[in-house]
Parts: structure tokens; C-alpha cells; sequence
């Protein structure tokens, strides 16, 4: 078995913006008048806020409309989540300079030098995507995105990353692409969860959830990106007993 494509997840992989949404969704309470997040219910949710996109968001912001006695229609949260979107590219426009993590330029570097796929799936909404790849220059090493807009479930259902092999194949038809011959990056237990459940190798990287926790799930735990060693990885993907091996970068 061989190696053939590496997706990524986006929020907490790609660029660092829990602190944006935490702001973006006390905005969307503000201007509810209802009561701001809690700093309990900011502890508790870190992990989601980092890594969420539009199913997830519904739900973490429903929950705190109904923590506050208010009820609202489907229609209505959509357009909550809307004003929330358009929010956050507005947020990144401000920026001098995107809270991206480290190491994502050289990662895509061993990749690209190894001839081999790259695809992004993600729960996040496409524009938010797009604003983040496009302003990081990064929008044209990325063959396939799978965002928010896409899928109907979010992680940890497998959907999302099925349906980027799916693309991949449409797109190279000569790749022959099987899910387990993809390695994803994922921060979060339901991002491993989600590509597990699709047959694929994982790189849990500890950006959002400490490193321990990681590692009991995923295939390989790393503290930063910089520290993936994708010519390791590559010769694990050639041994046929792949499955049975939990190796750590």
C-alpha cells in the first residue's frame, strides 16, 4: 500500500482562530440581548470553537440560545450563521497578518516535493476557507476542498473526507484513489473519529487538545507541524500490516 494524498483539517490545523469565533458568536449574543458567553462555557468549548463550521456552530450556538431561554427557528439560526460568517471575513480583513500556525508552508513543501495529492476538508463554511488559502497564498496547492457547504453531517461522521476521495478521483482519474492510501491532519478527537471511520491514517498534531489525548487515538502524534516526517510516514504506508502499526513522529 502506498501513500497518495494528505488532507487537512482547516480550523486548528491551518490558522488559529478560536479567539475570532469566541468574539464573533459574543457579538451574535450581544446583539440577541441576551448574556455573553460565560467564561465556564468558554473553557468547556475551546476545543469546538476551534475547530467547528456550520453543523457544529448550529448546535454550540443553540445550545447557548436555550441556556438563555430563547428558541429560534431553523430559518433564524441560519441567519445568525450567516451574519457570523460574513463577521469573520470582515475580521480576517483587518488583519495585518493571519494567525496561521507554523510550520504549514513546509509541510506542504515535503508534500508537493513528493508528488503527492493535496486536499482540505473541513466543517467550515467555503468562504471562510477561501479568505484564509487565498489571502495565505496557499489556495492553489489545495486539488480538492470539501467545506461546511458541502456535506450535510459534520465530524465525526466520515462524510466529509469520503467525499474528498470521491473529488480527488474526479480530478485525477488516474489516481485510483482509495481512502486508505490518504493521511489527514487532524487537532481534535472527532476529527480523528471522522477519518478513521473512513479508513485513513491520521497525524493528530497538538494545537487545540494535549499531546496524551492524541495519542491514544490517532496514528501518529506530533507537538507542531514542523515536526511531521512525512519520509517516516511514507515507509510505514509501505509496510502491509499498516493497520496493526501506532508509530509516533
Amino acid at each position: 500500500m502506498s501513500l497518495k494524498a494528505v488532507l487537512f483539517d482547516f480550523n486548528g490545523v491551518i490558522i488559529k482562530d478560536g479567539p475570532i469565533h469566541i468574539q464573533l458568536i459574543d457579538e451574535i449574543l450581544v446583539q440577541e440581548n441576551l448574556q455573553p458567553q460565560r467564561v465556564q462555557e468558554r473553557q468547556a468549548s475551546l476545543g469546538k470553537i476551534s475547530t467547528c463550521g456550520e453543523q457544529s456552530h448550529r448546535a454550540y450556538v443553540q445550545n447557548l440560545l436555550k441556556n438563555r431561554g430563547r428558541l429560534v427557528t431553523e430559518e433564524y439560526m441560519m441567519q445568525l450563521l450567516t451574519r457570523k460568517a460574513q463577521a469573520y471575513v470582515q475580521e480576517l480583513e483587518k488583519l495585518e497578518k493571519l494567525p496561521l500556525y507554523s510550520g504549514i508552508e513546509d509541510v506542504i513543501f515535503q508534500i508537493r516535493s513528493r508528488h503527492l495529492k493535496l486536499g482540505l476538508v473541513s466543517d467550515a463554511l467555503y468562504p471562510e476557507i477561501e479568505i484564509v488559502l487565498t489571502s495565505a497564498k496557499l489556495a492553489e496547492y489545495f486539488s480538492v476542498i470539501v467545506s461546511g457547504n458541502d456535506i450535510s453531517t459534520s465530524k465525526p461522521n466520515p462524510e466529509g473526507y469520503l467525499l474528498a476521495v470521491d473529488r480527488l478521483n474526479q480530478e485525477y482519474p488516474e489516481l485510483s484513489l482509495k481512502p486508505h492510501e490518504c493521511l489527514v491532519i487532524e487537532d481534535t478527537p472527532v476529527g480523528i473519529q471522522a477519518a478513521k471511520r473512513a479508513q485513513m491514517q491520521v497525524v493528530g498534531v497538538a494545537n487545540t487538545y494535549p499531546f496524551h489525548m492524541l495519542q491514544r487515538q490517532a496514528n501518529w502524534t506530533i507537538d507542531y507541524l514542523i515536526d511531521l516526517d512525512l519520509q517516516r510516514v511514507q515507509e510505514v504506508f509501505s509496510q502491509k500490516d499498516v493497520e496493526t502499526i501506532v508509530p509516533e513522529c
